[in-house]
Protein backbone atom coordinates (compact mmCIF):
# COMPACT_ATOMS: atom_id res chain seq x y z
CA UNK A 1 0.00 0.00 0.00
CA UNK A 2 2.64 2.46 1.08
CA UNK A 3 4.81 1.60 -2.12
CA UNK A 4 1.84 1.91 -4.67
CA UNK A 5 0.84 4.88 -3.14
CA UNK A 6 3.85 7.00 -3.47
CA UNK A 7 4.80 5.56 -6.78
CA UNK A 8 1.61 6.73 -8.09
CA UNK A 9 2.48 10.08 -6.70
CA UNK A 10 5.78 10.22 -8.13
CA UNK A 11 4.80 9.25 -11.61
CA UNK A 12 1.78 11.95 -11.37
CA UNK A 13 4.13 14.55 -10.18
CA UNK A 14 7.31 13.59 -11.86
CA UNK A 15 9.25 14.32 -8.79
CA UNK A 16 9.67 12.14 -5.04
CA UNK A 17 10.54 13.48 -2.28
CA UNK A 18 13.47 12.41 0.45
CA UNK A 19 11.14 10.99 2.33
CA UNK A 20 8.72 9.34 0.40
CA UNK A 21 11.79 7.71 -1.71
CA UNK A 22 12.78 6.40 1.47
CA UNK A 23 9.72 4.65 2.73
CA UNK A 24 9.42 3.54 -0.98
CA UNK A 25 12.40 1.70 -0.75
CA UNK A 26 11.23 0.91 2.77
CA UNK A 27 8.22 -0.81 1.64
CA UNK A 28 10.07 -3.31 -0.88
CA UNK A 29 12.74 -4.49 1.48
CA UNK A 30 9.64 -5.20 4.04
CA UNK A 31 8.24 -7.10 1.27
CA UNK A 32 11.29 -8.99 -0.24
CA UNK A 33 12.13 -9.62 3.40
CA UNK A 34 8.86 -11.33 4.58
CA UNK A 35 8.59 -12.95 1.42
CA UNK A 36 11.93 -14.44 2.27
CA UNK A 37 10.71 -15.31 5.56
CA UNK A 38 7.43 -17.03 4.55
CA UNK A 39 9.58 -19.35 2.65
CA UNK A 40 12.01 -20.39 4.77
CA UNK A 41 9.15 -21.14 6.93
CA UNK A 42 6.96 -23.60 4.74
CA UNK A 43 10.64 -24.96 3.87
CA UNK A 44 10.91 -25.70 7.99
CA UNK A 45 7.56 -26.96 7.96
CA UNK A 46 7.25 -29.20 4.99
CA UNK A 47 10.78 -30.89 5.60
CA UNK A 48 13.74 -30.15 7.54
CA UNK A 49 16.07 -32.43 5.64
CA UNK A 50 15.72 -30.24 2.55
CA UNK A 51 16.03 -27.32 4.58
CA UNK A 52 19.00 -28.28 5.82
CA UNK A 53 20.74 -28.96 2.40
CA UNK A 54 23.68 -26.66 2.50
CA UNK A 55 22.14 -24.98 -1.16
CA UNK A 56 19.45 -23.89 -0.19
CA UNK A 57 20.03 -22.80 3.27
CA UNK A 58 23.04 -20.77 2.37
CA UNK A 59 20.44 -18.76 -0.02
CA UNK A 60 18.00 -18.29 2.32
CA UNK A 61 20.23 -16.81 4.86
CA UNK A 62 22.12 -14.87 2.42
CA UNK A 63 18.61 -13.30 1.15
CA UNK A 64 17.50 -12.78 4.84
CA UNK A 65 20.31 -11.09 5.81
CA UNK A 66 20.07 -8.87 2.88
CA UNK A 67 16.71 -7.70 2.97
CA UNK A 68 16.94 -7.38 7.14
CA UNK A 69 20.05 -4.94 6.58
CA UNK A 70 18.36 -3.07 4.16
CA UNK A 71 15.23 -2.73 5.93
CA UNK A 72 17.22 -1.80 8.90
CA UNK A 73 18.94 0.77 7.75
CA UNK A 74 16.03 2.61 5.77
CA UNK A 75 14.86 2.78 9.06
CA UNK A 76 17.86 4.22 10.62
CA UNK A 77 17.87 6.85 7.40
CA UNK A 78 14.32 7.71 8.26
CA UNK A 79 15.20 8.68 11.78
CA UNK A 80 17.98 10.63 10.69
CA UNK A 81 15.87 12.85 7.93
CA UNK A 82 13.30 12.96 10.52
CA UNK A 83 15.78 14.33 13.01
CA UNK A 84 17.37 16.47 10.39
CA UNK A 85 14.49 18.19 9.05
CA UNK A 86 12.06 18.84 12.38
CA UNK A 87 14.60 19.19 15.24
CA UNK A 88 16.74 22.92 15.70
CA UNK A 89 20.18 23.36 17.23
CA UNK A 90 22.19 25.57 16.43
CA UNK A 91 25.83 24.12 16.73
CA UNK A 92 27.58 24.59 13.42
CA UNK A 93 27.82 20.56 12.62
CA UNK A 94 24.24 20.21 12.89
CA UNK A 95 23.05 23.13 11.13
CA UNK A 96 25.64 22.28 8.24
CA UNK A 97 24.14 18.89 8.36
CA UNK A 98 20.80 20.30 8.15
CA UNK A 99 21.43 22.39 4.63
CA UNK A 100 22.98 19.02 3.17
CA UNK A 101 20.31 16.64 4.09
CA UNK A 102 19.71 15.45 0.22
CA UNK A 103 23.32 14.70 0.57
CA UNK A 104 23.90 13.15 3.80
CA UNK A 105 21.17 10.46 3.41
CA UNK A 106 22.49 8.79 0.79
CA UNK A 107 26.20 9.26 2.06
CA UNK A 108 24.76 6.70 5.01
CA UNK A 109 23.31 4.49 3.23
CA UNK A 110 26.04 4.30 0.44
CA UNK A 111 28.33 3.39 4.34
CA UNK A 112 25.51 0.64 5.15
CA UNK A 113 26.04 -1.01 1.78
CA UNK A 114 30.20 -1.31 2.89
CA UNK A 115 28.68 -2.95 6.19
CA UNK A 116 26.81 -5.13 3.78
CA UNK A 117 30.06 -6.42 2.29
CA UNK A 118 31.11 -6.68 5.70
CA UNK A 119 28.22 -9.17 6.42
CA UNK A 120 28.36 -11.41 3.13
CA UNK A 121 32.13 -12.07 4.40
CA UNK A 122 30.83 -13.43 7.65
CA UNK A 123 28.33 -14.95 6.13
CA UNK A 124 30.30 -17.13 4.18
CA UNK A 125 31.88 -18.42 7.30
CA UNK A 126 28.56 -18.95 9.51
CA UNK A 127 27.11 -21.09 6.50
CA UNK A 128 30.01 -22.97 6.66
CA UNK A 129 30.10 -23.73 10.59
CA UNK A 130 26.14 -24.57 9.64
CA UNK A 131 27.36 -26.60 7.33
CA UNK A 132 29.59 -28.60 9.69
CA UNK A 133 26.87 -28.64 12.76
CA UNK A 134 23.64 -30.15 10.43
CA UNK A 135 25.69 -32.02 7.73
CA UNK A 136 28.69 -33.38 10.15
CA UNK A 137 31.30 -35.86 8.53
CA UNK A 138 31.42 -39.21 10.26
CA UNK A 139 34.77 -39.39 11.13
CA UNK A 140 35.49 -37.95 14.83
CA UNK A 141 32.11 -36.73 14.84
CA UNK A 142 31.67 -35.08 18.51
CA UNK A 143 34.91 -33.37 18.64
CA UNK A 144 33.83 -31.73 14.74
CA UNK A 145 30.24 -30.75 15.90
CA UNK A 146 31.78 -29.01 19.10
CA UNK A 147 34.08 -27.34 17.35
CA UNK A 148 31.59 -26.27 14.81
CA UNK A 149 29.23 -25.27 17.35
CA UNK A 150 31.78 -22.51 18.98
CA UNK A 151 33.03 -21.10 16.16
CA UNK A 152 28.68 -20.70 14.95
CA UNK A 153 28.33 -18.93 17.97
CA UNK A 154 31.37 -16.57 17.68
CA UNK A 155 30.65 -15.64 14.50
CA UNK A 156 26.85 -15.43 15.46
CA UNK A 157 28.00 -12.69 18.28
CA UNK A 158 30.03 -10.83 15.33
CA UNK A 159 26.74 -11.20 12.62
CA UNK A 160 24.39 -9.61 15.54
CA UNK A 161 26.90 -6.75 16.01
CA UNK A 162 26.31 -5.23 12.57
CA UNK A 163 22.86 -4.12 14.08
CA UNK A 164 24.84 -1.76 16.26
CA UNK A 165 25.55 1.20 14.09
CA UNK A 166 21.83 1.41 13.02
CA UNK A 167 20.48 0.96 16.79
CA UNK A 168 23.04 3.97 17.55
CA UNK A 169 21.90 5.75 14.91
CA UNK A 170 17.98 5.96 15.56
CA UNK A 171 18.61 6.15 19.47
CA UNK A 172 20.71 9.12 18.84
CA UNK A 173 18.04 10.68 16.71
CA UNK A 174 15.05 10.22 19.39
CA UNK A 175 17.19 11.48 22.11
CA UNK A 176 17.95 14.40 19.84
CA UNK A 177 14.49 15.01 18.90
CA UNK A 178 13.30 14.59 22.29
CA UNK A 179 15.67 17.12 23.56
CA UNK A 180 14.93 19.80 20.63
CA UNK A 181 10.97 19.26 21.72
CA UNK A 182 11.97 19.94 25.16
CA UNK A 183 13.62 23.01 23.99
CA UNK A 184 11.04 24.23 21.64
CA UNK A 185 8.51 23.78 24.28
CA UNK A 186 10.03 25.81 26.84
CA UNK A 187 10.91 28.75 24.80
CA UNK A 188 7.09 28.71 23.33
CA UNK A 189 6.38 29.41 27.29
CA UNK A 190 9.01 31.74 27.82
CA UNK A 191 7.32 34.18 24.90
CA UNK A 192 4.09 33.29 26.25
CA UNK A 193 2.60 31.52 23.40
CA UNK A 194 0.77 27.98 23.51
CA UNK A 195 2.64 25.21 23.01
CA UNK A 196 0.74 23.08 20.38
CA UNK A 197 2.20 25.06 17.45
CA UNK A 198 2.74 23.17 14.28
CA UNK A 199 6.43 22.67 14.62
CA UNK A 200 5.60 20.63 18.21
CA UNK A 201 3.04 18.31 17.02
CA UNK A 202 5.65 17.50 14.26
CA UNK A 203 8.07 16.91 16.77
CA UNK A 204 5.89 14.59 18.69
CA UNK A 205 4.91 12.27 15.32
CA UNK A 206 8.68 12.05 15.06
CA UNK A 207 9.00 10.72 18.30
CA UNK A 208 6.14 8.39 18.05
CA UNK A 209 7.69 6.81 14.81
CA UNK A 210 10.88 6.67 16.14
CA UNK A 211 9.98 5.29 19.53
CA UNK A 212 7.70 2.42 17.53
CA UNK A 213 10.70 1.56 15.30
CA UNK A 214 12.85 1.11 18.28
CA UNK A 215 10.69 -1.10 20.41
CA UNK A 216 9.37 -3.33 17.22
CA UNK A 217 13.40 -3.53 16.33
CA UNK A 218 14.34 -5.02 19.65
CA UNK A 219 11.46 -7.34 19.50
CA UNK A 220 12.88 -8.62 16.02
CA UNK A 221 16.20 -8.30 17.06
CA UNK A 222 16.00 -10.49 20.32
CA UNK A 223 13.42 -13.23 18.33
CA UNK A 224 16.24 -13.50 15.56
CA UNK A 225 18.63 -14.13 18.65
CA UNK A 226 16.36 -16.43 20.09
CA UNK A 227 15.94 -18.64 17.01
CA UNK A 228 19.15 -18.67 15.96
CA UNK A 229 20.04 -19.60 19.54
CA UNK A 230 17.09 -22.56 19.54
CA UNK A 231 18.19 -23.72 16.16
CA UNK A 232 21.14 -24.19 16.91
CA UNK A 233 20.51 -26.17 20.51
CA UNK A 234 17.19 -27.45 19.21
CA UNK A 235 17.16 -28.35 15.72
CA UNK A 236 13.67 -29.75 15.60
CA UNK A 237 12.11 -28.38 18.37
CA UNK A 238 8.26 -27.15 18.00
CA UNK A 239 9.50 -24.04 19.86
CA UNK A 240 12.07 -22.97 16.94
CA UNK A 241 8.76 -22.53 14.43
CA UNK A 242 7.10 -20.55 17.22
CA UNK A 243 9.85 -18.46 17.79
CA UNK A 244 9.94 -17.93 14.24
CA UNK A 245 6.74 -16.15 13.87
CA UNK A 246 7.97 -13.60 16.21
CA UNK A 247 10.42 -12.74 13.79
CA UNK A 248 7.44 -11.20 11.49
CA UNK A 249 6.24 -8.84 13.81
CA UNK A 250 9.07 -5.81 12.84
CA UNK A 251 8.67 -6.32 9.18
CA UNK A 252 5.05 -6.70 9.15
CA UNK A 253 3.73 -4.52 11.94
CA UNK A 254 6.06 -1.24 11.19
CA UNK A 255 4.16 -0.44 7.96
CA UNK A 256 1.09 0.22 9.74
CA UNK A 257 2.66 2.52 12.13
CA UNK A 258 3.55 4.55 9.03
CA UNK A 259 0.22 4.43 7.60
CA UNK A 260 -1.38 5.67 11.00
CA UNK A 261 1.44 8.27 11.62
CA UNK A 262 1.22 9.61 8.18
CA UNK A 263 -1.76 11.62 6.94
CA UNK A 264 -0.69 11.22 3.53
CA UNK A 265 -0.93 7.57 3.69
CA UNK A 266 -4.14 7.93 5.86
CA UNK A 267 -6.24 10.22 3.46
CA UNK A 268 -5.93 7.24 0.94
CA UNK A 269 -7.34 4.08 3.24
Amino acid sequence: FIGLVNCCEWVQNRRISVADFILTCLAISRISQLLVSLFESLIMGLSLYIHSAYTLAKLLTLLWRITNHLTIWLAACLSILYLLKIAYFSHPLFLWLKLRLNRVIPVIFLFSLFLLLFDFLLLETFNDYFLNIFMPDKSNLTLHIDESKTQYVETLILLSLTCFFPIVLSLASLLLLFLSLIRHIRNLQLNSMSSRDSSTEAHKRAIRMVISFFFLFIVHFFSVQVANWILLMLWNNKFAKFVMLAVYIFPSGHPFVFIVGNSKLRQQI
